[in-house]
């Protein structure tokens, strides 16, 4: 027994430091744990989990520490609180950029549990986008939706960026959810293609996206369209630039109906609230009774806007149409350039790319910079060689001597957002200058031509004397025979002065004997005695000699009178 009664002592004694204090208030109240913070718009809440659900009265507070704080301050909203969160959006935070540092304890009475410090962090990368308000107006074919913007009228953590969120919406028949449409609007928009008279339901969630922000959708609203009105609106508006021009034209099916057009800056649907006041007439667009309008081109300033047009039949007057959005920059008529090319040293062709011109000769104002495709070609060829090219003076090398090639160019937008771009130039063929290869031949077949002209000349030249002698001899003997001649002529004169005169005899003895006897001066040892044998011809033969004897002393005589 009284090992029994020592035993539930030991045990007692033991136990005392575990069920006392918490019974009769003791200082050893747990930490709580997990603390994290949850913010939503404008709204912050702390929470945390607890670690003395055993305790009763058992209490939290918290504090905070901001940078440019020595110590800790009380945090307001999350003092003595019951519960596992509190709300500490009563704070009046300067800047939501800033680091936060919080930490929680547990109390009753007087006793405390140690701090547990929640990780810093910084309000507005922690900040979730909450669900939003919406009001909805309807037409026949159309809602307008208008949006509150995420948090308070005096928000701070979206101070910053109330022009800068995209507003998601999903909408659908009533009758069917199946058939959702997701759009993006803007805070005060307008959703087109709709039946009349149906009920269309819709939510929304704002979005960010630098830094990519995405919120939590509204609740469902949903509103009916109105039966179909009297004046229809117009459809299909398109917006053209032609020449100095903006040629602004719409559809519609009904006559006797007068139109005006209207237009506003884009930026304003990026600025909450209604902006109708700010929507301008536009010049040559009211009051006409076709279905387009001419505007000049410096109505609008440079930059995006939106363009509206309505009917109206009388007293009647349609709703507003569709919006379109229109970019004088993309509007504006990129002209062809201006190409020229001229051959530069041997093998090289220089191209020059000039401004478009205007009918009155002066250089189109471009909005922003060109970048110009050029198609190269030889003349004879139907392979093309294409170059993109930013400078307006560029070289062609390496191309053939002598030979034709042909260029043109159109002008792009360099910034691919635009895709726009000119018709192409039209085109410019220069020929390319002869090489060096090209000017040795041309100088060896100079050469040859004209030594083949030289020996041609001597051919025909020696076939025309063999020719002449062959079919036109001369009546003059050859020049070697002339000079024999002239030279027996000479001789005959040198002789004929120192020559006594002979006499030549004939003495007819008998009828078979003729004797001719030649006295010849002794000076001369030429001269000879010819001694003829009878003869029966010798009688002629002597006289025949003797006529041309005769004749030939008449001639000398003749020439020595002379």
């Amino acid at each position: 027994m009284l090992a029994l009664l020592g035993a539930t002592t030991l045990m007692l004694v033991a136990g005392a430091p575990w069920v006392l204090p918490a019974a009769s208030g003791g200082t050893n109240l747990k930490s709580p744990e997990n603390g994290r913070v949850c913010i939503i718009d404008d709204n912050f809440i702390l929470k945390w989990n607890s670690n003395s659900e055993s305790v009763r009265n058992v209490t939290f507070s918290a504090e905070y520490k901001i940078p440019g704080m020595d110590n800790w301050k009380k945090l307001p909203g999350c003092q003595h609180s019951t519960s596992t969160e509190c709300n500490f959006s009563s704070v009046k935070l300067k800047n939501v950029y800033e680091k936060i540092e919080l930490r929680i304890r547990a109390e009753k009475g007087n006793n405390t549990s140690q701090w547990h410090e929640v990780k810093p962090f910084i309000p507005f990368q922690k900040a979730q986008i909450g669900p939003l308000d919406v009001h909805l107006e309807a037409e026949d074919k159309a809602i307008i939706i208008n949006i509150s913007p995420p948090g308070t009228k005096d928000s701070i953590m979206w101070a910053m960026d109330h022009s800068s969120f995209m507003y998601s919406l999903v909408i659908w028949k009533n009758s069917s959810s199946l058939e959702e449409r997701t759009e993006t609007v803007y805070s005060r928009d307008k959703i087109y293609k709709l039946s009349p008279e149906t009920t269309y339901c819709l939510k929304v969630k704002a979005e960010l996206r630098s830094p990519r922000r995405v919120g939590l959708y509204s609740p469902v609203y949903c509103i009916n369209t109105t039966e179909k009105h009297k004046v229809p609106a117009p459809e299909n508006i398109q917006i053209n630039a032609e020449n100095q021009v903006y040629v602004l034209k719409w559809d519609y099916a009904y006559e006797n109906t007068t139109f005006r057009a209207q237009w506003s800056h884009e930026f304003l649907k990026r600025i909450p609230g209604s902006h109708s006041d700010k929507w301008k007439q536009i010049p040559n667009c009211e009051d006409v009774k076709t279905t387009h309008c001419v505007i000049p081109q410096n109505v609008f300033p440079e930059g995006i806007h939106r363009i509206r047009v309505q009917a109206s039949n009388g007293n009647n007057t349609s709703f507003w149409s569709e919006e379109k959005i229109f970019n004088t920059e993309m509007k504006t008529i990129i002209f062809p350039p201006v190409i020229s090319m001229k051959s530069v040293n041997d093998d090289s062709l220089h191209v020059s790319i000039g401004a478009p011109k205007e009918s009155e000769n002066k250089s189109v104002n471009q909005l922003y910079p060109l970048i110009y495709e050029v198609i190269f070609r030889e003349n004879t060829s139907n392979a093309e060689r294409k170059v993109v090219e930013k400078r307006t003076d560029f070289t062609f090398p390496n191309l053939k001597p002598l030979t034709v090639y042909c260029v043109k160019a159109r002008a792009l937008t360099e910034n691919d957002k635009w895709n726009k771009s000119s018709v192409f130039s039209d085109t410019v063929c220069e020929k390319t200058k002869p090489g060096n290869t090209s000017k040795t031949w041309l100088i060896a077949g100079i050469c040859t031509a004209l030594f083949s002209i030289i020996v041609a000349i001597y051919v025909v030249k020696v076939l025309l004397r063999c020719i002449n002698y062959v079919f036109f001899p001369s009546s003059k003997p050859p020049s070697t025979v002339d000079e024999y001649f002239s030279e027996l002529t000479v001789r005959n004169l040198l002789l004929s002065t120192s020559e006594e005169r002979t006499e030549r005899c004939s003495i007819i003895e008998n009828a078979n004997t003729l004797t001719v006897i030649e006295e010849t001066n002794p000076i001369d040892d030429d001269h000879k005695k010819y001694n003829s044998q009878t003869s029966q011809d010798s009688g002629n033969y002597s006289n025949e000699d003797e006529n041309s004897g005769s004749k030939i002393s008449e001639e000398l005589l003749q020439q020595e009178t002379v």
